[in-house]
């Protein structure tokens, strides 16, 4: 009999009893369910007013009278059945919202679980068969809703209600298989959710419990068996080593509960389900061996298994190969991993993980063995191209660096992805996502091994990755690269015939500026310099070219020791400064770059000079800051690019190049008077030397080509002098710092001199000039007799000489050498017997009393000096030269003038050694000369001395 069939009296409360109250609440909450549309969210107090009316009506201190629980039983199950609706109409109309799902499965258990409580209120109704199961029921199906849905703690207090109601009960006295399994599956329940909650002991003993309610049934043996498993396989996953013998122990309850279930068994099907159950038992134990590396005992285990025949688990391979691998024995390994080729029910997912994990052990010994399981499989069924990703991964690895065994593993790819087979695993549309992912596996490997500078294999995994990009227009792109990347790695093994096949594919099908670098490589590399630098020029054509390839051209033009190509590339660079573009580097650097380049090889000094000017209009336009920047960097600039100059200037002039040497010193002094960063001014000393060097070349270039200096050429010089005339004035009036870096050595204003004099003596009324900066020299600090004594020589002799020059220089000369502590009396001697021929040969007799001072001034100078001391060659011409003199005198009857000319002539030669005999006969003419003139005889001609 149903429960909606059993009548009821119809009893009218009494007005004041709240307990029918509570019950229309119930029942008008019940109906509204019962109305609801389904596949619609519930209202969200329904649960709630439920609780109360519920909670109000267990709190009423009378019992329930027996039309009252049987009206609770028929709200409880209508109840029931509504919500039963409800969730079917929901699985119907699932909602894609998850959230607002769990919350109506949530409102669901909340009335399930308000329909139990109702009738564990009148749970002692006569005439309702086991009431007690019947609630239970109820709370087990409603605290399995609560396990679903992750609340353990409210499903755990179902669970224990239920247990509550029917532990009352002798298990004796139950007959019924329905009241017997619902105890089991109580008892599993209530393990299941402390396990969720973390009380394993509490769980494993609840189905230890279990055990005493099994009934002697094959089905129940296996059930419980199969929770056993499922905890000791949640332990097993967690890969703990301290959970390996707990999942163990679990494993082998539900081992030992399949061999007793299969002792009672009494059917073929629950036979095969016990069996199946103590198959999949067994591989997870030999699972558990595997994580505690005991190999011999996961050998047993699949040994067992497959005596039996009945399991063909594709697991068993697997464990076999570990175990082996395990023990060493790579061989046996190999031989379980080859068997799998043939079993044609191993998924696809099995055997790859097995060829992954038998690489992993093995490494690059295994590369071949992998390679012919993968081909094997090709042979016997259906491989997807993602097996085929998934093994050539794990092949290549990261073994590039690991020596030969990086390209041992790279030759077993490639020979395996050249497989017609396993290319045609990638063919089609379907495929085009595989094949991407396999042309960059491939090209990563060949990445990896141009980046370890191993080319041959480079090369031979990029032509294996262009099997992987089909021959269509959309990867047209992709083809050049790879060609281009070809190019490269042939470039790399100096095969300069493929790179420049491969070059000429890629420039067929995308012509770039990465195509026009390569070629201009393979030039660099052939050494076709003349084709090289047309290459360049050709680079700057491209659609997509930056100035960035000319610098790296000009890198590698200078890596190939072509500095003709480097020099063509870094001038090309310098067109693209004018144009406001960005560059790569400063203007500074690629001329500085550009001219030490050039200034490697000999004969380039025109080339040299031509961007040095360049360096300079650049200067000028932009400004010493923009130029060569701020700072000690802009500084350094400055100064390299002088110094170059400087020496530059010096090696064309050692090499007589004097046109070329005037050039580089002109520019030096320009760079070298360039203020940088806020100096208050430039390297004036060296701006005075270039200056002074500058005119010096000029000169020198003159007297090589044997012509003469137009004046403009010459104003020109005299006005480079004149500025260095003003720092060498500024220097030698000590305005500058007592410092070597400010001081300019007397040499140059030597040389100063000396071309000013030259330079004006070209120009008409020059002679006061002359004198004047002669003058003006002798009065520096930087004039010494040395330098007085050339000049007297050079102005003393020759058709263009100047005696007034001549006379101050030596005279100046000859002072500053008596005034010195030891004079050079060598020096002396010749300044006097030049004094004395300027004097003769420009004055003549009209000055014969100034040449007369000039013997009296030697006479004077010879007078306490030892013997030879004074030059006795140079006394020996002044005694015979000044007794000479007095012939003239004699002959034109000039009576004074010849006895002082004697006289001087005898003084003379009494202070040189070797001239007694000389002095004698000139004693001897005089003594018969003042006779004579005594006695009026002058008829008598004088003897001639010769010195």
């Amino acid at each position: 009999m149903r429960i909606a069939e059993i009548s009821s009296p119809d009893l009218r409360p009494s007005l004041h009893d709240p307990r029918p109250h509570a019950l229309s609440q119930i029942q008008s909450s019940l109906e509204e369910l019962e109305r609801h549309p389904p596949g619609t969210p519930l209202r969200p107090t329904l649960s709630a007013d439920l609780r109360r009316a519920l909670t109000r009506l267990s709190s009423l201190a009378t019992p329930l009278s027996n039309s009252d629980k049987l009206q609770v039983w028929k709200l409880s199950y209508r109840l029931w059945n509504s919500c039963v609706d409800l969730s079917n109409a929901a699985a119907v109309h699932s909602s894609s919202d998850v959230r607002h799902r769990i919350i109506t499965d949530e409102q669901h258990a909340f009335i399930r679980h308000v329909a139990a409580d109702l009738l564990l209120l009148a749970a002692d109704e006569t005439g309702i068969p086991s009431p007690a199961f019947k609630i239970a029921s109820f709370f087990h199906k409603t605290g399995l809703i609560w396990h679903d849905l992750g609340k353990f703690e409210l499903a755990s207090t179902c669970f224990e209600k239920a247990t509550d109601l029917t532990s009352k009960i002798e298990i004796s006295a139950i007959s019924g298989e329905e009241e017997r399994k619902l105890l089991l599956d109580l008892s599993i329940a209530r393990s299941r959710t402390a396990w969720e909650v973390q009380d394993r002991n509490l769980a494993v003993n609840l189905l230890n419990r279990s055990k005493s309610i099994l009934f002697g049934c094959a089905a129940n043996y296996k059930q419980l068996a199969n929770q056993y498993m499922i905890f000791g396989k949640t332990v097993l996953s967690k890969n703990e080593t301290r959970s390996v013998n707990e999942a163990m122990k679990l494993m082998n309850e539900a081992l030992d509960l399949c061999e007793k279930g299969l002792r009672i068994v009494k059917r073929e099907s629950e036979t095969l389900g016990l069996k199946e159950l103590r198959w999949r038992t067994l591989r997870f134990i030999a699972a558990s061996h595997l994580q505690k590396d005991e190999f011999e005992s996961v050998l047993k285990c699949v040994r067992v298994l497959r005596e039996e025949g009945g399991d063909h688990h594709p697991s068993l391979s697997v464990l076999a190969m570990k175990a082996w691998l395990g023990l060493g024995r790579n061989g046996e390994a190999e031989k379980e991993l080859r068997s799998m080729v043939v079993d044609k029910g191993i998924p696809e997912c099995v055997w790859v993980s097995a060829v992954e994990l038998y690489f992993q052990a093995v490494g690059t010994a295994g590369a071949e063995t992998a390679k012919g399981v993968f081909l094997g499989l090709l042979g016997r069924c259906h491989v997807s191209a993602g097996a085929a990703i998934r093994v050539v991964h794990r092949v290549v690895g990261d073994g590039v660096g690991s020596g030969g065994g990086g390209r041992v593993r790279a030759k077993v790819v490639a020979e395996l992805v050249s497989d017609e087979r396993v290319v045609a695993l990638f063919g089609g549309e379907k495929a085009e996502k595989e094949r991407t992912a396999m042309h960059a596996l491939l090209w990563n490997c060949a990445a990896d091994h141009f980046r370890a500078k191993d080319y041959e294999t480079s090369a031979e995994m990029f032509e294996r990755s262009m099997l992987y990009v089909p021959y269509d227009i959309p990867h047209r792109i992709l083809r050049a690269k790879g060609f281009r990347v070809l190019s490269l790695c042939h470039l790399g093994l100096s095969q300069l015939d493929r790179a420049q096949e491969y070059i000429n594919e890629a420039e067929k099908l995308e012509p770039n500026i990465a195509c026009a670098f390569l070629k201009f490589k393979i030039y660099l590399q052939n050494n076709h310099h003349d084709n090289a630098i047309t290459q360049v020029q050709a680079m700057s054509t491209c659609l997509d070219f930056t100035p960035d390839f000319l610098s790296l051209s000009a890198h590698e033009a200078v890596a190939c020791r072509a500095l003709p190509v480097a020099a063509a590339s870094l001038a090309l660079l310098l067109n693209f400064y004018s144009m406001g573009k960005p560059m790569p580097t400063t203007e500074v650097i690629v001329l500085r770059t550009l001219v030490t380049i050039l200034t490697q090889e000999a004969g380039n000094e025109s080339e040299v000079l031509k961007y040095m000017k360049r360096a300079h209009a650049r200067l000028t336009e932009l400004g010493p800051d923009r130029f060569f920047g701020k700072g000690e960097s802009g500084k350094r600039e400055r100064n390299w690019f002088a110094v170059n100059l400087w020496n530059t200037g010096a090696r064309t002039g050692k090499a007589k190049n004097y046109e070329l040497c005037s050039e580089f010193y002109r520019l030096a002094a320009e760079f070298y008077g360039v203020i940088v960063d806020g100096e208050v001014e430039g390297n004036n000393v060296m701006v005075c030397k270039s200056l002074i060097l500058t005119v010096s070349a000029m000169i020198a270039d003159e007297k090589q080509r044997k012509a003469t200096l137009l004046d403009t050429e010459v104003k020109n010089a005299i006005e480079l002098l004149d500025r260095a005339r003003k720092i060498l004035m500024s220097t030698s009036t000590g305005t500058r710092p007592d410092d070597d870096q400010f001081t300019i050595e007397p040499d140059f204003y030597f040389i100063h001199t000396l071309e000013a004099y030259d330079l004006h003596s070209r120009l008409s009324d020059t002679g006061p000039q002359q004198l004047s900066l002669i003058k003006s020299f002798a009065s520096s600090k930087s004039c010494n007799p040395k330098y007085l004594l050339n000049i007297g020589l050079n102005e003393s002799q020759g058709p263009l000489s100047n005696p007034e020059v001549a006379t101050f220089a030596l005279n100046a000369c000859l002072s500053a050498l008596l005034a010195s502590p030891s004079p050079d009396y060598q020096s002396v001697a010749l300044i006097i017997r030049r004094l004395i021929s300027v004097g003769a040969i420009h004055r003549g007799d009209a000055d014969d009393d100034a040449v007369y001072a000039m013997y009296k001034q030697a006479y004077r100078i010879m007078v306490g000096l030892k013997d030879g001391e004074y030059p006795i060659e140079e006394g020996k011409w002044l005694a015979t030269t000044a007794w000479n003199r007095a012939a003239l005198h004699v002959r034109l009857g000039s009576v004074d003038a010849a006895k002082k000319w004697m006289n001087i002539g005898l003084e003379l030669a009494g202070k040189v050694p070797g001239m007694q005999n000389y002095r004698s006969c000139m004693e001897d003419f005089v003594s018969g000369f003042e006779k004579k003139l005594h006695g009026h005889d002058s008829s008598e001609k004088r003897p001639q001395v010769v010195a």
